[in-house]
Formats: structure tokens, sequence, C-alpha cells
């Protein structure tokens, strides 16, 4: 008989093992009114990182983590977009990525070869308050890898093509990227936070900013940021303190300070004199997109674990109250998201909405509602539960990768907190009561500090949207300055 035969007589006896099943009230074929309780979390099995200082100030910091063999390497500089001199914005974040194409013995295509014959990717960035060159190996190839690390870290030639090729490149993003009401809503929403000071311009520059910087920019931003005794070397994965820290002065023992002091940036702090709106006027905007900054001042580590279990309330995830309210309940946009992007000094709540033009106005007040609420009503004990669940296992899951460990150690000591706090997070984030949220909402989310970009085609809620920011800066795209900001001073 065919397989085609065989069908009738199978589906038979799957309908009478069905039928036996549920006469016989087997729980697997009931359907559960209810999910199963979450599994309390899992304890994070990670040794407290040591830390050592080599003869030339360079500090070692090894996070050991055992079963996988990869270790993940970051040589970061503890300077970053917050040098970037007036006028001159994406310097950093540029002469950052200009280290991996080319060295005094090595073009860019060799340094690519030589790291992927490695099983890696060399790679270079700048943000807040840091750059870093990284790569992650196998830990028999970690000694290779560093020698390159150190290389592309002290030998970088910024060659003039390579120059204009990156810069091309950057240019285009930024032509791409300022089409979206978001991106743009997002930057104005900074400047107005910080103003002129360190922190209030972009990161990655402007187009009036990038094609200003030359060679010798590169050069400089380099020396002043690339230095022992202003970075730190974090290997983690696979290797012991005494093998991380016997590779480390073998590739940068050698590396010695120059005679200059090192230039401390300038301390960066909201700007309270800045208008606390504004309207960017793109006229042929499909959408609007909504952004609420507020600088946050210096904190405790107890004050960055309570700000984060709030931004978790907040904004920070699916569940969380801006996206139930404005993206479930009410269909306004596709998805909203809140973040706390920490800096040396303090830190940055950004809460990020892209929604139709018309209903711009109404997405700004209820972002304002729910950050009231916050500071007026605590918040229910299941719900900041599930909040903070949330929050433990999205650390957990960071943690899991040699890389995710690499990076929260780095937050750490960018924030100028010790590495050995990454051990007791979870255990802090769970003593993080409702009292604790409430107090800090209170204390450090007054309307005064708010500062809101909206950046779409105004004509259909501008009535509405001055209503509900008044005394708001409105400006076109086209005569938008973010580079000097100028056209964001009150008129």
């Amino acid at each position: 008989m065919s397989a085609l035969g065989h069908e009738p007589r199978r589906r038979a006896a799957l309908a009478l093992a069905l039928a036996i099943a549920l006469a016989a009230g087997d729980g697997l074929a009931q359907p559960s009114p209810t999910p199963p309780p979450a599994a309390p979390p899992r304890p994070l099995t990670i040794a407290a990182p040591s830390e050592t200082t080599l003869g030339n100030s360079l500090r070692v910091i090894v996070a050991r983590r055992e079963g996988v063999p990869l270790v993940s390497a970051e040589l970061v500089a503890l300077t970053g977009a917050e040098a970037d001199p007036p006028r001159l914005a994406g310097l950093a974040s540029l002469s950052a990525s200009l280290m991996t194409q080319g060295t005094r013995r090595h073009s860019a295509p060799q340094l690519a070869a030589a790291a992927e014959t490695l099983g890696g990717s060399l790679d270079s960035a700048a943000g807040w308050n840091h750059a870093l060159v990284s790569i992650t190996v196998t830990t028999p190839k970690l000694d290779a890898a560093l020698a390159l690390v150190a290389e592309v870290t002290r030998e970088p030639v910024f060659a003039n093509d390579e120059l204009e090729r990156v810069r091309t490149q950057a240019l285009d993003g930024l032509k791409v990227a300022y089409a979206e009401p978001s991106t743009l809503a997002s930057i104005v929403a900074q400047r107005l936070a910080y103003g002129p000071g360190a922190y209030g311009h972009p990161a990655s520059g402007t187009p009036d900013s990038l094609p200003r910087i030359v060679r010798a920019d590169l050069v400089a931003a380099h020396r002043q940021a690339f230095r022992p005794d202003n970075a730190v070397l974090i290997l983690a994965g696979d290797i012991d303190a005494d093998a991380g820290l016997a590779l480390a002065r073998r590739h940068f023992g050698s590396w010695t300070a120059p005679a200059t002091p090192l230039v401390k940036a300038p301390r960066a702090a909201a700007d309270p004199s800045s208008p606390a709106a504004a309207i960017v006027d793109m006229t042929t905007a499909g959408q609007t997109g909504v952004v609420l900054a507020l600088a946050l001042p210096d904190r405790s580590d107890e004050e960055r674990t309570v700000g984060a279990v709030l931004n978790a309330v907040l904004g920070g995830g699916y569940s969380s109250r801006l996206n139930q309210e404005i993206r479930i309940r009410r269909g306004l946009s596709y998805g909203v998201s809140s973040g706390i992007e920490a800096r040396r000094e303090a830190a940055l709540l950004r809460v990020s909405v892209q929604t139709k033009n018309e209903s711009a106005a109404e997405v700004v007040a209820l972002i304002q509602a729910e950050i009231d609420r916050l500071m007026t009503q605590p918040v229910d004990a299941e719900e900041l539960a599930a909040r903070k669940t949330t929050l433990i296992g999205g650390f957990s899951r960071s943690v899991e990768t040699t890389a995710g460990l690499a990076g929260a150690i780095r937050s750490l000591v960018v924030a100028n907190r010790p590495a050995g706090e990454l051990k007791t997070r979870i255990e802090r984030i769970g003593a993080v009561g409702s009292a604790d949220v409430q107090r800090y909402a209170a204390a450090q989310l007054g309307v005064s500090r708010r500062r809101i970009a909206v950046a779409g085609e105004a004509g259909s809620s501008g009535k509405a949207l001055l209503a509900t920011l008044p005394g708001a800066v409105t400006v076109r795209e086209d005569a938008l300055d973010v580079d000097r900001g100028e056209s964001l001073s009150r008129r």
C-alpha cells in the first residue's frame, strides 16, 4: 500500500488518541486560563572583576568567564565627544573611526584581513566620555589580537584619503538621518537640555562641522584621548587575572604618557536658561517626532539604580506605561521608548515617539501626564515587581556573552564607578521600592527641567502644539542651526 493509503488510518489513530485524552481529563489537552508564574531570577554567576594598574598608569580589568574559550578585549580611552572643540562636533567620533583605517605598518584592508584571520573583527568608535578599540577572539588568539589593538591604538596615521572616504560616508548618513523627524527632534531636545555645553552638540557631528575637520584636528584629538594615564584595558572571558596582566604588560607596558598634562573636559551641566520647548517645522514630513529630554544630575550608585527602575516603568519595554498608553490603548504610534543614557557627570533621560502630524500635541500631553503620575502616585507593587523582573532579565542576558560583559564593565568605568558593582546589580535592583521611585521622580523629573522638541509638519497641529507647549520656539527646518543652536534661542 502506498504512503497515501496509510493516511486515513493515521488520522483515525490520532483522533482516537485525542478522544481518549479528553475523556480522561488529560491536563495537556485543557486550555490554561492564566499563564504559568514567572520563574525566580537566576543568580548572576560571574566572579568579581580584578583590577591592576601598570607602571605607566594604564588600568587593567579582567573579568573571568569560564566555559567558552572566548575573550573580548576593549582598550577604552576616557575622553570622548564631550571634548569636541566648538564648531568641530563629531571630531572624537571621526577620529576613533579612522583608527582602524590604517597604521604606520598596515593599511585598512591589511588590518581587516589580520583580524579576520584571527576569527574576529577589529572595531573602533567613540561616544560620550569614551573612545575604544575592541575585538573578540578565541582565547589562543588573544595574544595576536592584542598586538593589533595596541598597534591601532598607538600608531594610527589618519591618512587624508581615508579621512575623505569616512567623512563622505558620515555626511551621507547624516543626510538620511536628518530627514527623519525623530532624529531631528532628538538632536534639538538634547541641545535644549544642555545648551552649548559639552553634551549639547551631536556626538556624530553635523553637516557643517564635519567638513571643517582636518587631519591635524584628528591627530590632536587622538593624542589627547589615547594615553595610558587616560585608558583602561578590559579583558572579559576565558582568561585569568595573571594571564591577562602578563598580556597587558607585553603589549602596552612600553606605552608612555606624553609630558603634557591630561586635559580635563569641560564639566557638563543642564542649561536652565534654554527654552523649554522647540517646534521644528518640516513642511514635507509625513509624521512628527516627539522627544522629551531631561538632564539628570550627578548620581550615586543607589540613585542610578532607582533611575533604571523608574525608566523600566515609564518607557523601557513593551509593557511600560508609555507604550501601553500611547501605542496599545490609543494607537498613536508603532512604538514608544525611553532610556537613561549614562554619562560621567550625569545622565540624560530621553523619551522618543513618532506619531501622526495631527496627534503630536496629544502625544506630548500623554508623555507629560505619565511623568507627572510617577511624581505623585506610588507604583503598584505588582507592576513594580514585573518591571524589575524585566530589567533584571535584560541585564542578565546582556552579560551572558563576553562582549556584553566587557560592555557592562566599560559602562561602569566610563561613569567613574567601581567595576565590582557589576556583581551586586541584581540585588540592588531588587531592593528598589515604590517609595524610592516616587521620591526620585519627584526630585528629578519636575516640569521646569523637562525639554521637549517636536519635529514634523507643524501646520497640522500648530495651534494645538502651541497650546500644549506655551512659549515654544518655532523654527523652519531649513533655518535650523544644529551646529551652534542660535536658531533655538529665545525670541
